[in-house]
């Protein structure tokens, strides 16, 4: 990928002011970027590339990088809208948090990185590889940052083949159930952590649940499945793969 270019879209000035134009018309009409519909975010000049990029993401090179909107030193919530009315053509937003939020800011809270029930995106602290807990995932960039704030991807199936043809017996291990912390996002009635697969098949294609960091602090609840050496050991090789 990184000899290629087609992963790289810049949108047209005609692009740019289409999507500025419908995100100032949703909020006049006094519209909610968390709700917003893509019927309700029209992007004419866009939609054909639109249509067929969830094919792209979901079942080809699986990410796009969008260059050219005009959000440096924009209005928050014109912001949110452009983001939101893009991400409306895609699928169907989520809540990201226990407060319903579909939108969240990666920015230094003043959080520490130590305490469990504090989500890494709220620290200084640099995000280990990861995924969240949806089909598609979107980033925009309001402001560079003074240091760091790079995005880094890299390939499930690659692991998965790796390990594969390495180290069978660890992958195995990772299509069990290993218990997650929760991060102080209980659901009435659930435990403060989740067992769940980092690894599973859905409709012949492989999914993915991981956060290191997640699995590492569930460690501090006592009734919590232990990790075993040889789970340490593929939640290690997982990790050094995806950094490699």
């Amino acid at each position: 990928m990184r000899d290629r270019t087609d992963w790289i879209v810049t949108l047209t000035e005609d692009q740019v002011d289409e999507i500025e134009i419908a995100a100032r018309r949703f909020l006049s009409a006094g519209g909610d970027p968390g709700e917003i519909k893509a019927e309700e975010f029209p992007l004419p000049r866009l939609s054909g590339h639109l249509a067929q990029l969830p094919k792209t993401l979901l079942h080809g090179r699986g990410f796009e990088v969008a260059r050219g909107l005009r959000v440096a030193g924009c209005e928050q919530r014109l912001a949110a809208t452009i983001f939101c009315g893009i991400g409306a053509h895609l699928g169907k937003a989520r809540s990201q948090n226990a407060q319903g939020h579909v939108l969240g800011h990666v920015r230094d809270l003043g959080a520490s990185p130590d305490d469990p029930n504090s989500r890494i995106y709220q620290t200084r602290a640099r995000q280990t590889f990861h995924t969240d807990s949806a089909d598609v995932v979107g980033l925009l960039c309001l402001r560079e940052a003074r240091e760091g704030g790079d995005s880094l991807l890299v390939s499930a199936e690659a692991i998965y083949n790796r390990m594969l043809a390495e180290r069978p017996d660890l992958l195995a291990l990772l299509f069990g159930p290993i218990a997650t912390d929760r991060r102080g996002e209980v659901p009435e009635g659930m435990k403060p952590y989740t067992e769940i697969p980092p690894l599973s098949w859905h409709e012949g294609h492989l999914t993915v649940y991981y956060q290191r960091q997640y699995i590492d602090s569930a460690t501090r609840f006592p009734d919590a499945m232990r990790l075993t050496p040889e789970h340490v050991e593929a939640l290690d090789m997982f990790d050094r793969l995806a950094n490699d």
